[in-house]
């Protein structure tokens, strides 16, 4: 379904050797027609409702569940601006625990690196070394100035644990409403129409320039 909306391009696939003659060309699909959301358009929750990825669902299978049809896949990944859904797409628990097994020794038992918490004047999710992890730090807790120990201020974070929370917000999605659905397949089809110009053949078709 989403490449029959794609449109086409003919390019000139010219000779590389003598004697040069007219160019013959070849129609491809016009991947390079990008279509991107807009960011903003996720802060009117009258459009989308939140949803969150359940382990081993695909992209498919959300869009039958949501939409009726599972060829409505790439509503699902536009909506979400998905490039590549292999890496944007969140791995099932079972394919994360393959990946990481095969790359890594050890992802359960090897620190990838330490983590503050929201404590003084470091806020929640900063990035540290074992260093700061060590070393004790003065700090300023409602007007009191306290010794703290590094492990009251960050935390370890193991290689497993990080890829698993980084696949885990992967999970959550924007699902567009129903109400909206026809209309946005059918905006996203009159924006792969070509206006005319030089190269216009038709409104689903023209040449390189």
């Amino acid at each position: 379904m989403y490449f029959s909306l794609i449109p086409n391009i003919e390019y000139d696939e010219k000779p590389i050797s003598y004697p040069f003659s007219e160019s013959d060309f070849v129609t491809a699909k016009n991947f390079f027609r990008r279509y991107q959301v807009n960011q903003d358009v996720f802060s009117y929750a009258a459009f989308f409702n939140k949803y969150s990825i359940k382990d081993g669902e695909r992209p498919d299978s959300v869009a039958d569940k949501a939409y009726g049809d599972p060829f409505y896949d790439w509503v699902i990944l536009l909506t979400n601006n998905m490039v590549n859904a292999n890496y944007d797409w969140p791995m099932t628990n079972a394919e994360l625990t393959k990946v990481l097994e095969s790359e890594f020794n050890d992802p359960l038992g090897t620190i990838r690196h330490y983590e503050t918490y929201d404590v003084g004047h470091y806020t929640a999710g900063m990035h540290v070394d074992k260093t700061f992890y060590d070393r004790t730090h003065k700090l300023n807790i409602d007007g009191v100035m306290t010794i703290k120990n590094g492990n009251e201020v960050c935390r370890p974070v193991t290689i497993s644990e990080y890829y698993t929370e980084e696949n885990e917000k992967k999970r959550e999605i924007y699902l567009l409403k129903p109400a909206y659905f026809k209309q946005f397949v059918d905006d996203f089809r009159k924006k792969n129409f070509y206006k005319q110009d030089d190269n216009y053949i038709n409104n689903k078709l023209k040449k390189s320039g």
